[in-house]
């Protein structure tokens, strides 16, 4: 095997690690975050994703652009030989990573009532404070996951985040069911119950049990952060007592290795930055719609709110499985870069973003095709006249965000850091105005948020998309990219879809011709019960029919299968030509 083709097989062996971490990772929350769910009711989950949103924007200023700075540094001086600059870099990285976690865990936890009342979400204060650690403690494992990624040792990462899922699943789960189950009474309101009628001071019981099961859930993602750090911690320490490097190089100045590492990251967390942002004021301009335009009361916009955040979990299921590519890219197009390896960079750039459509295209197509069914089956004490026009429309969004996640990187890897900033910026104008006027009709309500998201990436990308057209060396051929996967994937949509139709009516019909005069509830139940073991075997057949597309369209070229970990052998299994 060539050096090129050795560099891209590990590569992809690196982003395989990542990729089987996240997927462990995504099991593992979808058994966290489905049943927490229907155990913390749609006020609970309105507090936890309000709290959820707070968190993921300081995250995102904190640890966005600088982990990614710090994997480029450490990829070009790793493979330059110079292990001294390598080190010094990581520890310089880690103490200015350390301060910025502490800033934002004082700025989360001491400014949380004013936040979370801006938010218009003030019942989220105790889920907003019982996650204010995780900011620091995700900020510090950010240095060590930048650290190793560099070097191309994905697995450290990959297990950290295996812990951290874990611990919410067995912790988060297990406090959020505690809390949830417990009857309590007046007194716990600190003695406001005294001025509350009987139906408020239920309303206000059934509030306080909400906010205190959704800190509960949150409390599982706070301790998951901390041992994930005490793991990552740990590996560092026992790899360099094990795997001792000796160099001779004479490192740089701690400032200008401060500077350079800001100079890379903060264009990069800019453009991070936006996306949080957006998500964080549509949180906002959502809740305040709906009472404001509506007319709906804060409990009602809320628990709304919690109903729509049950399809926005699901999608964000794609652009998850994208970040081992994102995270794999741009060290490796760098490292490409510093040896003037132009064409090993391309080819780099180009397969990424076609194994990214590959995954993100049936994942969002699926989403859409059979959306109600599957939010059926996952939450089915939401209301379904929302959530499954929702997920409809947000099955499509995330397959544009998964686009625009790679493009970044690409753009990113190419020295273009400054481009995706104004590109997101359009975007999120477009989403913010579409959901301020679409929120505001009362037939419409939270679907327009569905829109908006649509509209927004949409938009993003597809300029993303020209602009690596015109600025990147040998950009990769769309039609290679994009054709065959998304035919592919509208085949497999029509093919479950059409599944799922035949297995529903029969099951549906043989339910209710057993059924002597029932009960609307009783219909209501059986309908639901043929739906759920309808749709199961309609998502297995529509796997079956993209896999078999997949390999008789040719989707997957023997070049193609020839740069990943044992790819020769799944070539000649597939018969890729």
């Amino acid at each position: 095997m060539s050096n090129q083709k050795q560099r891209q097989s590990t590569f992809f062996g690196g982003a395989a690690i990542l990729s089987l971490g996240v997927i462990i990772t995504k099991i593992i929350g979808a058994l966290y975050k489905i049943p927490l769910a229907n155990v913390i009711g749609d006020g609970g989950y309105g507090y936890f994703t309000t709290a959820y949103n707070i968190y993921s924007l300081l995250l995102t200023v904190s640890t966005a652009g600088l982990p990614v700075a710090l994997s480029k540094t450490v990829s070009e001086a790793n493979t330059l030989g110079r292990y001294n600059q390598m080190y010094r870099t990581f520890r310089v990285a880690l103490a200015f990573f350390f301060s910025l976690g502490l800033v934002s865990f004082l700025v989360m936890f001491a400014l949380g009532p004013q936040i979370t009342l801006a938010m218009g979400n003030p019942g989220a204060l105790v889920a907003v404070r019982t996650l204010a650690p995780a900011v620091l403690f995700v900020c510090c494992m950010s240095a060590f996951r930048g650290f190793t990624q560099g070097q191309g040792q994905m697995a450290p990462t990959a297990i950290s985040q295996i812990i951290e899922a874990l611990c919410k699943l067995l912790l988060g789960l297990s406090l959020a069911w505690f809390f949830a189950s417990q009857a309590y009474q007046a007194s716990d309101l600190a003695g406001a119950a005294a001025s509350l009628t009987g139906e408020e001071l239920t309303a206000a019981l059934q509030e306080h049990k909400e906010q205190l099961s959704a800190a509960g859930a949150i409390a599982g993602v706070t301790i998951g952060t901390f041992l994930g750090l005490v793991f990552l911690s740990s590996n560092r320490f026992l790899s360099d007592r094990t795997n001792p490097r000796v160099a001779n190089d004479t490192p740089g100045p701690r400032r200008a290795i401060l500077l350079n590492l800001i100079k890379i990251g903060i264009p990069i967390t800019i453009g991070s930055s936006v996306v949080s942002i957006v998500t964080l004021v549509d949180n906002a301009l959502i809740l305040n719609r709906l009472q404001e335009a509506l007319g709906m009361t804060y409990t009602q916009a809320n628990d709304l709110y919690g109903t729509y955040c049950t399809a926005m979990a699901l999608y964000n299921l794609p652009p998850s499985l994208m970040i081992p590519l994102t995270a794999s890219v741009l060290p490796a197009v760098s490292a490409c870069k510093a040896r003037r390896d132009a064409p090993g960079a391309s080819k780099i750039a180009g397969s990424a973003l076609r194994m990214a459509m590959i995954v993100a295209c049936p994942a969002g197509v699926g989403l859409c095709a059979l959306s109600t069914p599957i939010m059926n089956l996952l939450y089915p004490g939401y209301d379904l006249s929302v959530t499954g026009p929702c997920m409809a429309v947000l099955g499509i969004a995330s397959i544009f965000v998964c686009i625009m996640m790679l493009c970044n990187s690409t753009l990113q890897a190419y020295g273009y850091v400054n481009l995706p900033i104004g590109v997101m910026l359009i975007g999120g104008v477009v989403k913010l105005g579409v959901n301020y006027v679409l929120v505001g009709f009362e037939e419409i309500n939270v679907f327009g948020a569905s829109i908006g998201t649509l509209a927004c990436f949409g938009v993003v990308a597809v300029l993303e998309l020209i602009i690596i057209k015109r600025v990147i060396p040998s950009p990769p051929k769309f039609a290679k990219v994009f054709v065959k996967p998304v035919l592919a994937s509208v085949l497999m949509g029509a093919g479950g879809w059409a599944v799922y139709q035949l297995l529903y009516r029969f099951l549906s019909n043989s339910a209710l011709s057993s059924l002597t005069a029932p009960t609307q509830g009783e219909m209501d139940a059986a309908l639901s019960h043929a739906s759920n073991l309808a749709v199961i075997p309609a998502i297995a057949v529509a796997a079956v029919i993209y896999f078999a597309l997949v390999v008789a369209l040719g989707i997957l070229s023997k070049e193609d299968l020839s740069l990943m970990p044992k790819g020769d052998k799944l070539a000649k299994l597939l018969r890729a030509k």
